[in-house]
């Protein structure tokens, strides 16, 4: 019988994958993107130093009080923009995008668009 992965093996293996192809510096950090099923979280990451610089959330009182359902892509545009502002006011223009084994489309790529709208380049 022929057994199937679930479908977080794969998507963890996809991300490993990835992170063998960048990672984030002091100069141009690494925007992490995570989705659970109701919520969505991003963070901006120095590599070499493993430490998170900033990080926003569904979970945070601010965001999630201004949105009605915190699992669309409205909240990660929120979220996208968010995390962008906090970025800018560290003194973050430029990060590279790692999209955490996802398929660019949907909330992903929400909270993508919405980063670069707010003022990050990557």
């Amino acid at each position: 019988m022929v057994s199937k992965k679930s479908r977080s093996e794969v998507r963890i293996k996809k991300h490993n994958r990835l992170r063998n192809r960048f990672a984030g510096t002091p100069e141009c950090p690494r925007l992490a993107v995570f989705r659970s099923n109701k919520n969505i979280y991003a963070q901006v990451i120095d590599d070499s130093e493993g430490k998170t610089i900033v990080s926003a959330s569904t979970l945070e009182k601010e965001i999630k009080a201004s949105l009605e359902n915190t699992d669309d892509t409205a909240a990660a545009a929120l979220v996208g923009t968010t995390i962008a502002k906090k970025a800018l006011d560290k003194g973050i223009k430029e990060v590279v995008f790692d999209r955490g084994g996802y398929i660019y489309h949907g909330k992903v790529q929400a909270l993508a668009e919405a980063a670069r709208e707010a003022g990050l380049s990557f």
